[in-house]
C-alpha cells in the first residue's frame, strides 16, 4: 500500500497554516491526506488551530474562550467547516490539543460519514484507551510520542498498542530504524513519521516500510513517494 501522504498543517509552506487555504492547496498539490490540531472553542465547537491563544497584531484570543464564528473571522476553522468546504475524501490526522473536543471530533465525523478516514493522534496512550468506548465509527487512534517518553522496551509497547485498540505508532522521522518498523508490523501496528520534510529523509523512511510521512512541503512530499511507490494515497 502506498504511505498516506499528511500535509502538516495544510500547504503551509503556501498558505497560513490550519487554514481553509492552506488545506485546500495541500489537496490541489495531492496530498492523500490532511493534518490539523483540534481544540473546542467556547461555545463547543471544534476548531481547528495549533496553539491555545491566536495572536493577530495585538490582539490575544485564547481559544477556548473565543466562540468559535469569532475565531473564523481571524482565519481559524472549525472542523466543520473544513468538510464543508472540502468534503471528506482524504485522511484526516487530527492532533488532539484539547482532550474536550476529542469526543465532538468523533460524532462529527461519524455523522459525516468520516470516521474511517480519521486518524486522532495523543501523546498520551491512556487518554486514546479511554476513547475507545466514543470511538463507534472506527476512527484510527495514534500514539504519537518521542521515545524518551516511554517507561518500557518498544517490543512491550507496540504489544500494549495492540491490545488496546491503538492503530498508530507515531514518531520523528529520526527515531525510526527499518528494525522498528518490522517490530510494530509485527504487533499489526502502523509506524507513521513526522517532520519529513526533505527528499532524502522521505526516501529514507520509505524505505524502511513507514505506513504515512508528515511534511510541511507538500508537493515534495507528493512527488517523492509517488516516485518511490507510484499511485496515489
Amino acid at each position: 500500500m502506498t504511505p498516506i501522504t499528511f500535509a502538516h498543517r495544510g500547504a503551509r509552506a503556501e498558505e497560513p497554516e490550519n487554514t481553509l487555504a492552506a488545506f485546500r492547496r495541500a489537496l490541489e498539490l495531492g496530498a492523500g491526506g490532511l493534518e490539523t490540531d483540534a481544540w473546542l472553542s467556547a461555545d463547543g465547537q471544534v476548531v481547528l488551530v495549533h496553539d491555545d491563544v491566536v495572536r493577530r497584531g495585538l490582539r490575544r484570543m485564547r481559544v477556548t474562550r473565543t466562540a468559535a464564528d469569532q475565531l473564523a473571522r481571524h482565519g481559524v476553522p472549525r472542523l466543520a467547516d473544513l468538510y464543508d468546504e472540502l468534503g471528506t475524501d482524504y485522511e484526516l490526522s487530527i492532533d488532539v490539543k484539547d482532550r474536550a473536543a476529542a469526543g465532538p471530533i468523533l460524532d462529527l465525523a461519524e455523522a459525516r460519514a468520516a470516521a474511517e478516514r480519521l486518524w486522532l493522534c495523543s501523546p498520551s496512550a491512556r487518554f486514546l484507551r479511554d476513547l475507545r468506548e466514543q470511538n463507534r465509527a472506527g476512527a484510527h487512534l495514534v500514539h504519537s510520542t518521542d521515545r524518551r517518553h516511554l517507561s518500557q522496551p518498544l517490543e512491550r509497547h507496540a504489544a500494549d498498542l495492540a491490545s488496546d485498540g491503538i492503530a498508530v505508532m507515531n514518531m520523528h522521522h529520526r527515531e525510526w530504524t527499518a528494525g522498528l518498523v518490522t517490530l510494530f508490523h509485527r504487533f499489526e501496528v502502523g509506524a507513521f513519521a513526522w517532520d519529513v520534510q526533505e527528499a532524502r529523509h522521505i526516501r529514507a523512511v520509505l524505505a524502511m516500510g513507514i505506513d504515512a510521512v508528515y511534511s510541511d512541503h507538500v508537493d515534495r512530499m507528493v512527488a517523492t513517494v509517488r516516485e518511490f511507490a507510484p499511485g496515489d494515497r
